[in-house]
C-alpha cells in the first residue's frame, strides 16, 4: 500500500475510533443527564402516558388521581380531590410548571421510575400489564384537617398537628390555599390559573404550616419555661420569683410592658397562666443567652425539618446582647417559628420531654399495594426532663382551666394550652398574629395531638385579637377530630 492511501487508512479508523469513543460516551456516561434534561420532550411525553400513583391520607382515601386530556401528546394529567385541602401536604404536579412537595420528593414511585420498582416493570414487560406508578401513603388525618382548613376559613394562617408519641403529622393547613388541578394540564387556562396565583400577593402557593415563620410571641414562653426548670433557675413552679414591676430590659432604660396584672414576684405557674412578659424576660436573662439557645436548639430551632418536605429554620437568635435575649425570651425581637415548630414544642412537652421526629409519609408502596418503605418513627431528642415535662404540662393545663386558653376547654378531656399574640412590623404597627398552641390527652395519660395555630390576619380590630380569641376555637376542632377519631 502506498503511503497517500496509508494515511487515508489512518484518518479513516481515527475518525471510526472516535465515533465509536462518543457513541459509548453518550450512551454510557451522559445517558442519564440527556434522558433527564427539562428539554427532552420525549421523557415528558413517557412520564405522563400511564397514570401516576397515588397520594393516600389515613383510611386509605386517595387524594389524588389521573385524567385523560384532549388536544396534547401529554396522555394524562393529574387531578385533587378538594385540592385547596389537601394543597399544603401534596404540593402540585403541573405538566408545564413541574412539581413540588410530595409530588416532587416521591415522584419516582409515583411515575413507577423508581429503581424499587424494577421487578414490577419487569414483570409487566412479559405479561403485557402497563405500566403503573406506587403509591405514597401518608400520616395525614381527614377529619383533623377538615377541622383545620374550616377553622381557618377565609383568614390567612396556617395550622400544623402532631401525634406526640410517634411524630406523625395529622394536619398541615395553610390559608389562603389553591387548587392543583387548575393548572396541572397543558391548556391555556392552565397558564392563566398559574399567573393568576403567581399574582396574588397572599403567597397562596405558600404552605405557611412549614415555609413561613412568624414571631411566636407568648407561645415560645413554654420554651422559656422549659430551659428555666432544666438549669435549674427555677425549681418550685409556685415558688414567688423576684421579678419587679416595672421589669428594667438589662443594659437599658427601657421598662418591659405587661399585659396582664399581678406580675410582680409572680410564680411560673402564675405567670404562664397570665402570661407575664417580666417574668419571662427575667427569666431568660438569668438563663442567659447561650443556655436558651441550647433548649431552643433541642425542640428543633435553628434546623431545618425534612418531613419529608423540607420546613425553614426557627430562629433564636445566638448572637444578641442580653436586652434582645430578655424580648427573645417572650417570643418577641428576632425569634421566628414555623407552626410546625411550636407543634413540636407541645408535642415534647406532652410527650413527657422526648420529641419524635416529624413525618408525614407512613408507607410507599408498589402498584399491587406490596409494601415498598416503612417509616419508623424515631426520637429526635430530650428538651426536658419527664419532671419538668409533667410540670409544664399542669402549668399549661392551668393555662386552659383558669388562664388565657379557655377558649380551648373539651369537656371530660385535660388539655394544655399556651396563647400568643405576637407583635409585629415597624414598630410593631401592623396588626398582631393570633397563636395558640396546645395538646389533649387520652384517659390513660397519653396525648394523641399536639396543635399549633397561627392566624395572621383574623380581620378583627386590633384590639380584639389575641390567641385564645381567634387561634384557640381552631386547634379545639382539630383536637377534637383527632379525640373523636381514636374512640
Amino acid at each position: 500500500m502506498n503511503k497517500p492511501l496509508r494515511r487515508i487508512s489512518l484518518f479513516c479508523g481515527l475518525l471510526v475510533l472516535a465515533l465509536l469513543i462518543r457513541t459509548n460516551w453518550l450512551q454510557y456516561v451522559q445517558a442519564e443527564d440527556l434522558s433527564t434534561r427539562k428539554e427532552n420532550r420525549r421523557v415528558l411525553i413517557a412520564q405522563y402516558a400511564t397514570e401516576r400513583g397515588n397520594i393516600v391520607v389515613q383510611g386509605g382515601e386517595p387524594i389524588t388521581g389521573s385524567a385523560e386530556t384532549d388536544g396534547s401528546d401529554f396522555k394524562f394529567k393529574r387531578t385533587y380531590t378538594d385540592g385547596p385541602l389537601w394543597a399544603p401536604v401534596t404540593g402540585y404536579a403541573s405538566q408545564v410548571f413541574g412539581s413540588t412537595q410530595l409530588e416532587n420528593i416521591e415522584d419516582g414511585i409515583l411515575t413507577g421510575n423508581d429503581d424499587r420498582l424494577f421487578f414490577d416493570r419487569t414483570i409487566g414487560m412479559f405479561t403485557g400489564e402497563k405500566k403503573q406508578g406506587g403509591n405514597v401513603v401518608t400520616t395525614l388525618n381527614t377529619a383533623a384537617q377538615k377541622a383545620a382548613f374550616n377553622g381557618l376559613g377565609n383568614r390567612k394562617g396556617a395550622v400544623a398537628a402532631i401525634d406526640p408519641r410517634t411524630g406523625a403529622i395529622l394536619a398541615l393547613a395553610s390559608t389562603p390555599s389553591y387548587d392543583p388541578s387548575s393548572f396541572a394540564g397543558f391548556s391555556e387556562a392552565d397558564g392563566k390559573a398559574w399567573n393568576d396565583l403567581n399574582a396574588s400577593p397572599d403567597k397562596n402557593l405558600v404552605n405557611r404550616a412549614l415555609r413561613e415563620t412568624y414571631p411566636p410571641g407568648s407561645t415560645f414562653k413554654v420554651v422559656t419555661a422549659a430551659a428555666a426548670l432544666e438549669n435549674n433557675v427555677v425549681t418550685d413552679v409556685n415558688a414567688p420569683t423576684d421579678t419587679p414591676e416595672p421589669y428594667i430590659l438589662p443594659g437599658t432604660r427601657t421598662p418591659m410592658v405587661n399585659h396582664a396584672k399581678g406580675c410582680e414576684k409572680a410564680s411560673l405557674n402564675f405567670a404562664l397562666e397570665v402570661s407575664c412578659n417580666s417574668v419571662f424576660a427575667n427569666l431568660g436573662d438569668k438563663v442567659t443567652r447561650d443556655k436558651m439557645v441550647q433548649t431552643a436548639e433541642k425542640f428543633g430551632f435553628n434546623d431545618t425539618i425534612d418531613t419529608p418536605v423540607r420546613a425553614f429554620a426557627s430562629v433564636y437568635d445566638k448572637t444578641m446582647g442580653r436586652d434582645g435575649n430578655a424580648q427573645s425570651s417572650i417570643g418577641q425581637f428576632n425569634t421566628a417559628a414555623t407552626p410546625l415548630q411550636m407543634a413540636m414544642v407541645s408535642a415534647a412537652i406532652a410527650n413527657d420531654g422526648k420529641l419524635m421526629k416529624p413525618y408525614m409519609v407512613d408507607q410507599l408502596t408498589a402498584p399491587n399495594l406490596d409494601v415498598i418503605e416503612k417509616h419508623s418513627p424515631q426520637e429526635m431528642s430530650r428538651p426536658l426532663s419527664a419532671a419538668n415535662a409533667q410540670k409544664l404540662q399542669q402549668m399549661m393545663v392551668n393555662v386552659v382551666d383558669k388562664g388565657t386558653g379557655s377558649n380551648a376547654k373539651i369537656k371530660d378531656v385535660v388539655v394544655g394550652g399556651k396563647t400568643g399574640t405576637a407583635q409585629h412590623g415597624e414598630k410593631n404597627a401592623k396588626r398582631p398574629y393570633a397563636w395558640f398552641i396546645s395538646y389533649a390527652e387520652n384517659p390513660d395519660g397519653t396525648s394523641p395531638v399536639a396543635v399549633a395555630v397561627v392566624i395572621e390576619d383574623s380581620g378583627a380590630d386590633r384590639e380584639d385579637i389575641s390567641g385564645g380569641g381567634q387561634a384557640a376555637p381552631v386547634a379545639k376542632a382539630v383536637m377534637e377530630a383527632v379525640l373523636k377519631n381514636k374512640r
